[in-house]
């Protein structure tokens, strides 16, 4: 999936092997996206296809294998399925023939444990209607609506418009942070290096979408590499507002920006966005309490080559903490939404800004970490501490 994709809202569909919901998927998306066959079981790994559906927008929509599959390849299709949860804003729960029992329930629970939002949608219904009192039955147990549907038909309005309805408006949209720090018509100075980790003729994401931030937000954006930024903050006027700059060269940054000026990094920014900002306010002193041996889990969200002496999350914050804290400490990195396992055997976890996943991915990645007392901090505000200057980083987003 391209960059940018993940992005989009996900909406998962999920049930029973047969029920249609590579069909389902078909007729949403107007496009043969995922197989479908009269044999059960044909959805053996997750589909996620970027599309536009009309009157809702861009959105990722993910087909998943039968809950009920059976046998070693079925129960390993099953985990996968279960964990595509941790990637999805709404899930859409096809049942089918009146059927309704603990396989259901037992996905509803993985739906609010998650505090995932979810429709149910009767599919097949030319060849068996909803009941209308197991419809009242799940309307009133769970609160959420219940359509009937038949994928043989063409009309999927009534689910569209159930679609637009629920779908929650925080998975299109993410906080506007820069507004409530400037003004319209501040000028924001973004200091962005061109280093071995930024693909050639591009800027990175975070840099991206944060001049696209400042613009939305009616602000003028000035963009410069660290070498020109002395003199561009000698020369503009009136000065900026604001400073984002790269995490890699804060300590330059800070000494050559004067202290009435706000001070923050484009991972910071993104965590005050998307992240679980309190809790990494909160977990990155623990820095401090860091003893010999600890094992310390750094989470990148996408997967990227990985350069010899550049890489930010699994060179120079490694480097950066060792050299701070004096100790020996122990490294572990996992790429992309990888499932964590022994969470509890990690003393702190550092993740990345998150610039390609969803806020709900990133807090669902985050959650077990969290719900265990383990200290969470982000590229940001680690390479922020370490330098001494976490305070001015974090004071453009900490309320007087």
């Amino acid at each position: 999936m391209k960059k940018g994709n993940e992005l989009r809202p996900h909406i998962g569909i999920y049930g029973r092997r047969n029920y249609g919901k590579s069909s389902l998927i078909n007729k949403i998306t107007k496009q043969d996206i995922a197989i479908v066959s009269d044999i059960a079981g044909t959805t053996t790994d997750i589909v996620r296809k970027a599309i536009e559906i009309f009157q809702i927008g861009p959105v990722v929509m993910i087909d998943t294998a039968g809950i009920d599959d059976i046998g070693e390849l079925g129960k390993l299709r099953v985990q996968k399925t279960l964990e595509s949860l941790d990637l999805i804003d709404f899930a859409i729960l096809l049942i089918a023939y009146n059927t309704f029992d603990e396989i259901e329930k037992n996905l509803i629970t993985e739906f609010k444990n998650r505090n995932i939002p979810f429709i149910i949608v009767h599919n097949k219904s030319d060849i068996e209607s909803l009941s209308p009192d197991l419809k009242n039955k799940l309307e009133q147990n769970y609160n959420v609506p219940v359509i009937d549907c038949s994928t043989k038909n063409d009309d999927l309005q009534s689910l569209i418009d159930l679609l637009k309805l629920y779908i929650p408006e925080s998975a299109f949209k993410t906080p506007n942070v820069i507004g409530n720090i400037v003004n319209p018509g501040s000028i924001v100075l973004l200091i962005t290096p061109i280093d071995s980790e930024a693909p050639e003729g591009r800027l990175i994401l975070p840099q991206v979408q944060t001049i696209r931030d400042v613009l939305d937000n009616d602000s003028i954006a000035i963009v410069c590499k660290e070498t020109e930024a002395e003199q561009v903050i000698k020369t503009i006027s009136p000065e900026p507002s604001l400073v984002i700059t790269d995490s890699q060269v804060f300590s330059f940054v800070n000494n050559i920006i004067p202290e009435h000026i706000l001070l923050t990094s484009f991972s910071i920014l993104l965590a005050s966005k998307k992240g679980e900002f309190n809790y990494y306010v909160k977990g990155t002193p623990y820095i401090d309490e860091l003893k010999d041996n600890d094992k310390i889990l750094i989470l990148e969200s996408c997967t990227h080559e990985v350069t010899c002496d550049d890489d930010i999350g699994r060179v120079k914050i490694p480097r950066w903490l060792s050299e701070y804290t004096g100790k020996k400490l122990e490294f572990k990195i996992v790429s992309g939404l990888e499932n964590i396992k022994n969470i509890n055997d990690y003393a702190m976890v550092i993740q990345c800004g998150g610039c390609v996943v969803t806020r709900k991915q990133l807090e669902l990645r985050l959650r077990p970490a969290i719900d265990a007392g383990i200290p969470v901090s982000n590229y940001g505000m680690t390479i922020a501490y370490t330098k001494g200057i976490f305070k001015r980083a974090i004071q453009p987003f900490v309320k007087n």
